[in-house]
């Protein structure tokens, strides 16, 4: 029912009259509008997408959750027996209930520390040439060489480490010894502390296993910093030039600080790596169970070349500690590779230059 007025004025009789006129509504009334919804109804595809998206990255961490438990399970019966003295213990001989990985932990940190001491500047270098100064088609083809070294396989840089980079990186290692020798990492000595000088005290050490892991690593660490470097915006380089910089005061005031998230993201991720490399450190290094803190004599050992090299002979046992082993390695490079992730997912678009 709607209600209408009208109104009559009578000006000569001194009269207002009103008349209240009720009628009721008719069929061809309009019902009064609702709000419209702004929420878009997804498409078939997209909801296709959505779902396969989410079950990859469900497939993706019940994958990694699943491997952790299964060698949680496998490693529980020699962790029982060695509890924390696993992670202490040098000597690796499961049969008497000696074992742990303190000696090879200890050689794995130091290949890896040594590979990102050769990588990241090498990785850092390469990615500023093809990002700040190749051009057209030689900056595309460096693109694609050094993708293209990620993929070649590791036995073929142990191969070329084994058979020609230890005989020509032995008279570096003997220079570093002879003038760099009063610190201890770089001496190289018998048991008697005598300086040693032959070339079979230099072969199959920790830094020649650690050179060929950098070169293995370089390839991942510059793509992602290539690609950090690339997406500087133009006009903050253009207004650093504009300023009167040259092209090295631009990178360091644009360049550098905007793909500061690159950079420690591909050195976590090369770190990672490096730490679970398997076939070229197994192939370099003369395996031993102490900690060797003069990284240029021979001897050295990693988690991954220990589970290699112990895996065929294994007894029931044996296998559980070697599943130990690979558990704490697991563990750390899980750690490093979730770091590096979160490093390059916060950074921000020059949320760090100078200009």
């Amino acid at each position: 029912m709607s209600i209408g007025a009208v109104v009559s004025d009578d000006r000569s009789a001194g009269e207002v009259t009103t008349t209240v006129i009720l009628a009721e509504e008719g069929p061809s009334a309009q019902p009064p509008q609702e709000p419209r919804s702004l929420t878009p109804r997804p498409s078939r595809s997209d909801s296709i997408f959505r779902s396969v998206a989410f079950a990859a990255g469900g497939a993706t961490v019940a994958i990694m959750l699943a491997v952790g438990l299964f060698l949680s399970l496998r490693a529980g019966s020699a962790l029982q027996v060695t509890g924390f003295g696993f992670l202490v213990e040098q000597q690796w001989s499961p049969e008497t209930g000696e074992f742990g990985i303190a000696a090879v932990l200890f050689g794995t940190i130091t290949i890896a520390v040594i590979a990102m001491c050769v990588s990241v500047p090498l990785a850092l270098g390469t990615s500023m040439l093809i990002s700040e100064v190749l051009t057209g088609k030689l900056k595309q083809w460096s693109i694609t060489v050094v993708d293209l070294m990620a993929a070649v396989p590791s036995v073929v840089f142990g191969l070329w480490g084994v058979f020609f980079l230890q005989e020509n990186i032995i008279p570096v290692s003997r220079w570093i010894s002879t003038y760099f020798g009063w610190i201890p990492f770089f001496a190289v000595t018998d048991q008697t502390g005598e300086p040693l000088t032959d070339a079979s005290a230099f072969t199959s050490s920790a830094f020649i296993a650690g050179v060929v892991v950098a070169l293995m690593v370089v390839p991942t660490q510059t793509s992602i910093m290539r690609e950090a470097f690339m997406q500087a915006p133009a006009g903050e380089r253009e207004a650093a030039y504009a300023l009167g910089a040259t092209r090295w005061g631009m990178i360091t005031a644009v360049v550098l600080p905007f793909g500061r998230g690159g950079i420690i993201g591909g050195t976590m991720l090369g770190l990672g790596r490096a730490l679970g490399e398997t076939i070229a450190v197994y192939m370099i290094i003369s395996p031993i169970f102490s900690i060797n803190w003069q990284v240029l004599k021979t001897g050295s050992n990693s988690v991954s070349a220990l589970i290699a090299l112990r895996y065929g002979e294994a007894s029931e046992f044996a296998l559980s500690a070697l599943m130990a082993a690979g558990l704490v390695l697991f563990l750390v490079t899980l750690v490093i590779n979730f770091t590096a992730a979160s490093v390059v997912a916060r950074s921000r678009s020059g949320a760090e230059s100078e200009v």
